[in-house]
């Protein structure tokens, strides 16, 4: 199930979801979507190409990226000549990384003078401090428009400008305990606190599988908005003991004492990492 819009609470800004008519207005920041994919992946080889419903996922993300009015463009940041080649025939820009990232923020990173430049910003360090760069992973094919457009407002809305912002959702009780979901715990605030796979917070004394009877639990919609010269820091930010035990990109960033800041949107969110979330898509694709 796609994403069906903002929700009323707004996290660490408190306002509410952006009426059309403030997204056809010119953005105050420069903003582009970047979109770092590898044919590779452990768990489900060659994903990002799988066919959902006769187009390759890839192609459903860009194309959603593509229908947000507040970004100057969406890139692709690849190792893969095979992806090159596919989305520029889709008629998408590209930017070449180095094979050896291990992540996509850290490939994204690679580039950020170029993605400053796609995002029309011009004048060194002010353009990066004034440009917001928005991470898509290439496994979200269902991926929601006014998402991203929300999260260039947010960047708008907020003084100072944040570092981070990234959006988090209601979970449903069927996915608390599922760790291929990625769970966020919140300030009061609405800082991200942390990030897991397990599910956070613990409730002690309570069968699991009613633990949602007893604490908000908040779903990482898997997005990223960095402020450029936060993301060109990327590289020198410490090892993360953190990062690699939970395989989760945004947790070197908390470790780091970087502000990862959240809004919250409605619906429910899916990234494929798994056969079965790869037919989950395929079958809302045909629905």
């Amino acid at each position: 199930m796609t994403g069906s819009g903002l929700s009323d609470r707004q996290h660490g800004g408190g306002a509410s979801a952006p009426e059309p008519a403030a997204l056809a207005s010119p953005p105050a920041l420069a903003c582009v979507v970047a979109v770092p994919a590898r044919l590779e992946s452990s768990r489900l080889p060659n994903k990002v190409m799988a066919d959902i419903g006769g187009q390759p996922m890839l192609q459903r993300v860009l194309l959603r990226c593509r229908l947000a009015q507040r970004p100057a463009a969406v890139v692709l940041c690849t190792d893969s000549e095979v992806l090159r080649a596919a989305a520029e025939g889709w008629g998408f820009p590209v930017l070449m990384t180095s094979a050896s990232c291990s992540s996509g923020s850290e490939r994204l990173a690679s580039v950020v003078e170029a993605l400053i430049a796609r995002a029309g910003a011009t004048g060194g360090a002010l353009a990066a401090a004034r440009s917001v760069i928005i991470n898509v992973q290439g496994d979200q094919p269902f991926i929601d428009p006014a998402v991203i457009d929300a999260m260039a407002l947010e960047f708008e809305r907020r003084t100072p400008t944040p570092e981070v912002l990234t959006p988090i959702y209601r979970m449903p009780p069927e996915k608390i305990h599922d760790p291929n979901v990625v769970k966020t715990l919140l300030a009061a605030d609405g800082r991200a606190l942390y990030f897991s796979r397990s599910a956070i917070p613990h409730v002690r004394g309570e069968d699991p599988q009613h633990w949602h009877a007893h604490a908000p639990y908040w779903g990482h919609v898997g997005i990223y908005g960095y402020r450029a010269d936060v993301l060109a820091r990327w590289n020198g930010l410490p090892h993360s003991p953190l990062e690699h035990t939970e395989k989760l990109e945004q947790l070197r960033l908390i470790e780091a004492g970087l502000t990862v800041g959240t809004f919250s949107v409605e619906g429910d969110f899916l990234s494929v990492d798994t056969a079965a979330q790869l037919e989950q898509a395929r079958r809302l694709a045909a629905a």
